[in-house]
């Protein structure tokens, strides 16, 4: 498969091109390899559904938005759609693309493309949106969550339909039972012939005549759906899955829309995430500082015990390969990051007081002051350098 060149590149905008721009750009590609102008061109018919797929992306925030962030990668995912994949495109038909921008040709296009056959407009059901909340333990390893989700179901007396039976339609009066309709329009390029779904059948050919008596005829209800929905490890804060075909029911049967999964990470109280590492800060005493010694730290899988070397400073950072999350293209895992502070009595007693004034005369405490006030100095003097 041919790699997806860049949206921007497609429409030759910048990457701050605002959404007027966006607009004039896409009209002026769609304009160019539009079918009735590239009879039988098939590199003209590719460009011309590449444009609309990046005015797809590119005039919808959210979508630009994670498209800037990840790319293609955030358009298909790693599982390249489908269940418990990232939202993508899809890839539109021609219908499809009339259908949902054909306003952009101000009229100069109609509702379709010129063809021998008007072919079967499929209505589709509206997605579903809706926020997971996620630990980070269930990040690192991934997770299944069964979810009962309020939507539009199929009516289960006529199947969704929206019928009483096989014998209540009747012949649709808008195209005479064709499923599409042809209409001559002038444009710049000369007078054009475009055909499309019938607006009143959506390509059928019949009209229901005795609607069902349960959904009347809509051929759907309010109802629940209890979902399953596989969230793959190393996702991250506003990231989006997709679960197709899970979203609200389409009237008369058509075809389900999808459920698009917002990701919320769930606050941890003594892990900070940076990426794909984890960063834990740690307080010692100062006697650990000075002698050394074993301490335990959380990981995202439990507790691990860690060597402190004497002499350990407060700013240190330790490094526990591979204790971090894992990346969600499967590019290895992260690390975890302890930062070593240092915890300083308060108050100390007459006795404490006299044994730190005892160690402060040690020779070995006195040339880490020297040293210390002499790093204090050279960093002043090059400050007033």
């Amino acid at each position: 498969m041919a790699e997806k060149r860049d949206y921007y590149e497609v429409l030759g905008v910048q990457k701050n091109a605002n959404a007027d721009e966006i607009k004039k750009a896409y009209r002026k590609a769609a304009i160019k390899y539009h079918p009735d102008k590239n009879p039988g061109d098939k590199e003209a018919e590719e460009k011309f559904k590449e444009a609309a797929e990046a005015y797809d992306v590119l005039s919808n925030p959210d979508k630009r938005a994670r498209y800037d962030q990840f790319g293609h990668a955030g358009m298909s995912g790693a599982a390249g759609g489908g269940a418990g994949g990232f939202e993508g495109f899809g890839g539109f038909s021609m219908e499809d693309i009339f259908s949902q921008f054909g306003d952009i040709f101000g009229g100069h296009f109609g509702g379709g493309f010129h063809s021998s056959g008007g072919g079967q407009r499929v209505n589709r059901g509206s997605d579903i949106r809706i926020k997971v909340r996620l630990t980070l333990a269930e990040i690192a390893a991934g997770v299944t969550k069964k979810l009962k989700i309020n939507k539009t179901v199929a009516c289960d007396k006529c199947g969704g339909t929206g019928a009483r039976d096989s014998n209540a339609y009747a012949t649709c009066p808008t195209c005479n039972g064709t499923g599409y309709v042809t209409r001559v329009e002038s444009t710049f390029f000369g007078r054009m012939q475009t055909q499309s779904s019938c607006p009143t059948c959506g390509g059928t050919g019949k009209t229901i005549s005795k609607p069902c008596d349960k959904c009347h005829g809509e051929g759907t209800l309010r109802g629940q759906e209890v979902v399953e929905i596989k969230i793959p490890a190393g996702v991250g804060e506003g990231m989006a899955l997709t679960v197709s075909g899970k979203g609200n029911a389409a009237s008369h049967g058509g075809v389900n829309g999808d459920l698009l999964v917002l990701i919320e990470e769930e606050p941890n109280p003594e892990l900070i995430r940076d990426g794909n590492d984890l960063i834990h800060n740690l307080n010692i005493t100062v006697t650990t500082a000075l002698l050394g010694g074993t301490v335990e730290v959380p990981t995202v899988d439990g507790r691990a015990k860690i060597k402190i070397a004497p002499g350990t400073h407060a700013g240190k950072v330790l490094r526990l390969g591979g204790k971090g999350l894992p990346d969600v293209n499967g590019y290895g895992r992260g690390d975890e990051l302890v930062v070593v502070d240092i915890t300083i009595p308060s108050k100390l007693n007459a006795e404490e007081k006299k044994l730190v004034e005892r160690l402060a005369g040690l020779p070995d405490f006195q040339k880490a002051e020297s040293v210390r006030n002499q790093n204090i100095f050279e960093r002043m003097k090059n400050f007033f350098r």
